[in-house]
């Protein structure tokens, strides 16, 4: 029997969400119910390391491989309605022009809009655009939105841009104290044992020099950031101090964020999202909660745990103007338990 066409409006392709970070991109092909049609994983997406169009070929296999899915399993995809991207190393307005015609050059969708991937996950945590979400995985992010479209957000690109903190920063500065400690010129920490010891060493120099002789590559420098929250949970001073100052930086960058949306002394959503943030360590849940309280005393803090491509795709349903069940419906798919 053919489908009737309620059915057939169920399964035809409305949005094609993309959550493209540095190590892993997402793909989900969305109706206009909200039900997922297909989706894929693949490759990160690295402009900045390969060049946008080599980056885009990449991304490319990704949606093909979800657009063929869909196709194989009946829905009708002849172009989508919108194309969201929320998309790593979209830092800059000049960035997210760049790459927001690349993408229309795809022709993937009728429409198309490039944002930053902390969108995903900012919107992946709320039932409305309404909000601030602070991202801390290998560095920081923070950005923050409103339903009539208005954002807020900071550059991100590094310390020249103010930025300290995320995994890879905290693993530089736990190593920059370890080497003091060891040589003398700074204070006592027990970072100068724990640090090596987790690579199998007896001491920081020997850890520097395979690091700088490649003997240890440097991304592993990433391992390092869950020794400096174990050290820190033993009591050590210096390890503390660290934690304290990455709660004082989200703090900063959520109350800046709330600030400029008129949020700061409303009820208001501060989503805490990546990989660092995520792992719910005590010490620093506990020291974010009691420095926002002061400055933001309404802020709602909760931690992001849906993948990031629900955001890409709830943004795409905002954009076609999608009703409150279909939201519901996507959500409900990438959020009820797997069995």
């Amino acid at each position: 029997m053919s489908d009737t066409p309620v059915e057939s409006a169920a399964r035809t392709a409305s949005v094609l969400a993309i959550d493209a970070g540095n190590s892993k991109t997402d793909v989900a092909i969305i109706a206009g119910d909200g039900s997922v049609l297909a989706d894929a994983r693949g490759p990160g997406f690295q402009p900045p390391a390969v060049g946008v169009a080599a980056a885009f070929d990449m991304l490319a296999s990704t949606v093909d491989e979800a657009l063929a899915k869909g196709r194989a399993q009946g829905a009708v995809i002849d172009g989508v309605d919108h194309v969201s991207a929320c998309l790593a190393n979209a830092d800059l307005p000049v960035e997210e022009r760049e790459l927001t015609a690349a993408l229309h050059a795809r022709g993937w969708g009728r429409t198309a809009e490039v944002r930053n991937d902390t969108f995903a996950i900012l919107r992946a945590g709320i039932d409305e655009p309404r909000g601030v979400a602070v991202v801390c995985g290998a560095g920081m992010n923070c950005v923050g939105l409103l339903p009539d479209g208005r954002t807020a957000r900071f550059p991100a690109i590094g310390k020249i841009s103010g930025d300290w903190g995320g995994g890879a920063g905290l693993a530089e500065e736990a190593l920059w104290f370890a080497a003091r400690a060891e040589d003398g010129r700074g204070a006592p920490t027990e970072l100068a044992r724990t640090l090596p010891a987790h690579f199998g060493l007896n001491s920081v120099y020997a850890l520097i020099e395979a690091l700088h002789l490649g003997h240890i590559a440097s991304a592993r420098k990433h391992e390092l950031t869950p020794v400096l929250f174990a050290t820190s949970a033993q009591g050590d001073h210096v390890a503390r101090s660290l934690i304290l100052r990455l709660a004082k930086e989200v703090v900063a960058m959520s109350t800046v964020a709330l600030a400029k949306l008129g949020l700061l002394q409303e009820e208001a959503p501060v989503l805490l999202g990546g990989s660092v943030l995520a792992a719910r360590h005590r010490a620093l849940d506990e020291h974010i909660t009691r420095l926002l309280a002061k400055k933001a005393p309404n802020a709602v803090i909760e931690v992001v745990t849906a993948p990031p491509v629900l955001g890409a795709g709830l943004l795409g349903l905002d954009h076609v103007g999608a009703s409150a069940e279909a939201r519901a419906t996507l959500r409900a798919h990438y959020t009820r338990p797997r069995g």
